[in-house]
């Protein structure tokens, strides 16, 4: 058998012997570098390093299992991580075994919040990863797991879809809360008559668990107390693997309000923070919210592009334009939602001067229309002359005309980080001292927006 025909058939049997979900998050990615017979090793490329972490953790006694039955051989393996230029071999970490418990218990979970239904792109890949990361394996990397984020963008949904994973795939306890619930169930103790019982069902509700999941933990500035107890909740659960995943508005470095002593345990694990959607993804975001809605057959690709481009901020808004929509054209029954129409029913809603500023998006399908490439090319990993330098000047264009960060320059051009966009700005400033005729190009592009 080649080693083509070799790994086809360890990927295929490995997908045989795992969920859909777990294949195409774990192995699917997976690349063969290399079989190399007199070390008996084989050498795997794989996209992420949380890759690394968790089949070296959860699943690499499968992956050795499987390649044996194939080859009667025992072979190990070494994951190699590819950043685009460089690779680095990492070594294979022990599995940490996870106990599990067999006591149902109501974790406030909402069942329609999973994977399946959360939307990605650039802007939330990396932290639906790592959630998923955490959610095969709780208790065993990133802990904590810190999602952070301004309101509206995924944060909630992501955590209840680690939490209700977990709970189908394990008889582990799980137990979601906000904040503010912790405080009141904290302050709780002072106010019942019998205290030292109720006190007692506290400590049993937040450390007799497995999970514990605390949204928007920036509400406990302001309380001492009730972070002076969160506080040794959170030791309680650390110290015995337990897994905990919190969410703030805003990073553990930013959230100065709260102790030192919690903020510093907050980075313990994984920081991780959720951007506001990119164009391609609000409007994936727009074409699922509206799947099984009366307009669902209506809308054009224009009117969905409209959307996209007015409500840039986060998913909320965007589901209060699909409202308005919804409403609009139960009102007024139009066979089609054209761009229009969209514009027309969301009038009230968009700000007056949208239309004379400038989106990162407009600037790349200006681009690309200029130099006759699509914008999905423009924000690919290709790095030929041809699409590479137009995709220099796009990000240049951004930088000059919008108010965006170069992190968010970068995200919106495939997830690149702000070096290289730094690279790219600097680049056509000094093509711009020299070359007349690029100061045309960008005028005309210029032109077309």
């Amino acid at each position: 058998m080649n080693t083509e025909g070799l790994w086809e058939k360890f990927l295929a049997s490995l997908e045989e012997k795992v969920n859909p979900m777990t294949y195409n998050t774990w192995f699917k990615p997976l690349e063969l570098l290399k079989i190399d017979n007199d070390k008996n090793m084989i050498i795997v490329k794989v996209p992420m390093a949380v890759h690394i972490s968790i089949l070296a953790n959860k699943w690499y006694s499968l992956i050795c299992d499987t390649i044996m039955e194939l080859t009667h051989k025992e072979y190990d393996f070494s994951f190699v991580l590819d950043d685009l230029e460089d690779e680095d071999i990492k070594e294979k970490e022990e599995v940490v075994k996870k106990k599990e418990e067999d006591t149902y218990f109501e974790s406030n979970l909402i069942p329609r919040l999973n994977f399946d239904n959360y939307i990605i792109g650039d802007t939330n890949k990396f932290a639906k990863t790592v959630a998923f990361a955490v959610a095969e394996a709780p208790g065993s990397v990133y802990n904590p797991l810190f999602i952070y984020g301004k309101s509206g963008l995924g944060k909630t949904h992501l955590m209840h879809a680690i939490g209700n994973y977990i709970v189908q795939n394990s008889d582990l306890k799980v137990l979601y809360v906000t904040s503010e619930q912790f405080m009141k169930d904290y302050t709780g103790i002072v106010s019942d008559i019998n205290q030292v019982e109720y006190a007692n069902n506290f400590k049993n509700k937040y450390r007799n668990i497995d999970v514990l999941i605390i949204d928007d933990i920036q509400y406990l500035v302001g309380a001492p107390k009730t972070q002076e107890e969160f506080f040794h909740t959170f030791n309680e659960l650390h110290q015995h693997n337990k897994q905990i995943i919190i969410s703030s508005d805003r990073s553990p470095d930013d959230l100065k309000l709260l102790e030192e002593r919690l903020r510093s345990r907050f980075t313990w694990g994984l920081p991780v923070d959720i951007y506001p959607p990119d164009f391609d993804l609000r409007c994936r975001i727009i074409k699922d919210k509206i799947k099984y809605t009366s307009i669902a057959n209506l809308m054009s690709e224009e009117a969905i592009e409209f959307v996209a481009n007015n409500y840039d901020s986060d998913v909320r808004r965007i589901e209060g334009a699909i409202n308005r929509l919804v409403a609009y054209t139960a009102m007024s029954g139009p066979t089609k939602i054209t761009l229009d129409f969209a514009a027309e029913a969301l009038k009230d809603d968009v700000s007056q001067n949208i239309y004379n500023t400038s989106s990162i998006a407009m600037i790349q399908k200006a681009t690309a229309d200029y130099y006759g490439i699509t914008v999905e090319t423009l924000k690919s990993k290709k790095r030929s002359s041809n699409i590479a330098y137009p995709r220099q000047i796009a990000m240049y264009l951004s930088r000059m005309l919008t108010e965006e960060s170069l992190p968010r320059i970068g995200l919106e051009f495939g997830g690149r980080d702000h070096a290289t966009v730094i690279h790219a700005i600097s680049k056509i400033e000094e093509d711009l001292k020299q070359n007349g005729q690029l100061k045309e190009i960008i005028n005309e592009i210029k032109a077309k927006m």
